[in-house]
C-alpha cells in the first residue's frame, strides 16, 4: 500500500475543507484533501449562500474573494412578512454590518480554482474512507482509489466531511455525545430564472405556514414554503408551488411575483443537532460533521466558516511557533459560538413557522412576539446582532 507523509490530512472538498485547505497552503502548511465524492457532484450541490461579513473577510484574508466582491449582492436590511404587512430590519443602521448573497457553489468554485492554480493536492473520488490512530501521535487516512489501497500518514486530521462523513463515527461512542432537535416540517425549495420578489430576502409567517423569498443573483430567484414532511417534489408543480408562495407573503410582494418554470426543486429536512467536543486527539471536527442548524437563521456556511477560522489559528500557531494552546481551545470556542448561532436558529424557527400539533396557543405567542418586534428597537436590535454573526472571539 503506498503511503504518503503530510501534515494535515482534511477529509471532504466542501466549502469547510476547502477554505481550510485554502488558508493553511498560503501559511506554507502542507495539508491534503481528500473527497468521495467527484469535482463535477461537489460543484452541482444546491446550497445556500447568505453569508455574513466575517465569513466575507475570511474568504478575503485567504485570497478567493475577488469575484465575490464584485458579485455579490449586498443586503442592509432583511424583511420578516406577517400580519398582511412587511416588517424591514435594517441591519446595517442596527450593527453596522450587512449580509452578502453569494451562492456556496460560487465560493466552491473559487476555492478549488485557488487550488488548482496553487497547484495543491485534492484527491476526488476517493472511496471507502477511513481514519485511524487519531488517539495517538502518529494519525493516517486510508482510501480506495482506482481499485488500489492508499494510506496518508500525518500530523493532524481535519474532519470536514458533512453529517454522514466517516470522521464523526469513528469516534467511540463514549467520547462523544450528541444533542439533536428534528423538526416536523420541511422546506420545500424552488430555484428559478426569474427576477427576486424584492432587492432583499425576506421571510413571512403566516397561518399557512413559513415562507421565504431569497436569490442568488438579479435574475434568478430561490424561494421556499414550509410543507408536511410527508410530501413529495411530484406533489408540488410550478404553477401550485407559485400560488401557494402567494399565499403566505404580503400582498404587495405578491403582486410583484414574477414566475416561472423551476430550474432545480427539491425538500429538505430541518434538525438542530451539536456534537461535543469537536476535538478527539489529533482529530477535529468542523463544519457539519459537528453540527446542524435550521436554515432559517443563515448559519450554516457562516458556522463552518468560523470553525476554519479557529482551526486554522490554532494549526498556524502550532507550525510557526511549537504552541498548542489555539489547538487545546478550539472545541471550546468553536462550540461557544456554534451554541450561540444554534440558539439563534432555533428561536427564528419557533417564531416564523407554523407548528399545528402545539396547539393556536403557541399562535398566538409567536404572533404577540412579531409584533413586539415591529414595535421594540431593542428587540430589532438583538435580531440584527444576531442576524449579521457575533464576533469571532479573541
Amino acid at each position: 500500500m503506498p503511503t504518503t507523509r503530510i501534515q494535515v490530512a482534511i477529509v471532504g472538498a466542501g466549502p469547510a475543507g476547502l477554505l481550510l485547505g485554502q488558508i493553511l497552503h498560503r501559511a506554507g502548511v502542507d495539508a491534503v484533501i481528500l473527497e468521495q465524492r467527484s469535482a463535477e457532484y461537489v460543484l452541482g450541490r444546491i446550497r445556500a449562500g447568505v453569508l455574513e461579513e466575517g465569513t466575507v473577510e475570511l474568504l478575503t484574508r485567504a485570497d478567493v474573494a475577488d469575484r465575490l466582491h464584485a458579485e455579490a449582492l449586498v443586503h442592509p436590511g432583511v424583511g420578516i412578512a406577517f400580519g398582511g404587512a412587511r416588517l424591514r430590519i435594517n441591519l446595517h443602521a442596527l450593527t453596522g454590518k450587512s449580509m452578502y448573497v453569494y451562492g456556496q457553489t460560487e465560493i466552491t468554485r473559487d476555492l478549488m480554482e485557488a487550488r488548482a492554480a496553487a497547484g495543491a493536492k485534492t484527491i476526488y473520488e476517493a472511496e471507502r474512507v477511513s481514519v485511524h490512530g487519531f488517539d495517538g501521535a502518529r494519525p493516517s487516512v486510508r482510501w480506495v482509489k482506482d481499485g488500489k489501497p492508499h494510506e496518508l500518514e500525518c500530523e493532524f486530521i481535519a474532519g470536514c466531511d458533512g453529517y454522514h462523513g466517516v470522521c464523526r463515527a469513528s469516534v467511540p461512542g463514549t467520547a462523544i455525545r450528541t444533542f439533536e432537535r428534528e423538526y416536523p416540517f420541511g422546506w420545500l425549495g424552488i430555484l428559478s430564472e426569474t427576477p427576486p420578489v424584492d432587492l432583499e430576502l425576506f421571510y413571512a409567517s403566516h397561518e399557512r405556514g413559513f415562507a421565504l423569498c431569497s436569490m442568488r443573483s438579479t435574475t434568478r430567484s430561490r424561494c421556499y414554503v414550509q410543507v408536511p414532511l410527508a410530501d413529495r417534489v411530484e406533489d408540488w408543480p410550478d404553477e401550485r408551488f407559485w400560488d401557494e408562495l402567494r399565499r403566505r407573503i404580503d400582498p404587495d410582494a405578491a403582486a410583484k411575483i414574477v414566475t416561472g418554470p423551476s430550474i432545480e426543486k427539491s425538500i429538505a429536512p430541518l434538525r438542530s443537532f451539536v456534537a461535543e467536543p469537536m476535538r478527539f486527539g489529533r482529530l477535529f471536527l468542523a463544519g457539519d460533521a459537528a453540527h446542524i442548524v435550521p436554515p432559517t437563521g443563515a448559519k450554516g456556511l457562516n458556522l463552518a466558516a468560523s470553525d476554519v477560522h479557529y482551526l486554522s489559528e490554532g494549526l498556524i500557531e502550532w507550525y510557526r511557533s511549537g504552541r498548542k494552546d489555539g489547538l487545546d481551545a478550539y472545541s471550546r470556542r468553536a462550540l461557544s459560538r456554534v451554541w450561540d448561532a444554534e440558539r439563534f436558529s432555533w428561536w427564528l424557527t419557533r417564531l416564523l413557522h407554523r407548528f399545528p400539533e402545539e396547539g393556536e396557543f403557541l399562535w398566538k405567542m409567536q404572533q404577540a412576539e412579531l409584533d413586539h418586534l415591529g414595535r421594540s428597537r431593542a428587540a430589532q436590535s438583538a435580531f440584527a446582532e444576531n442576524y449579521v454573526g457575533l464576533p469571532f472571539d479573541d
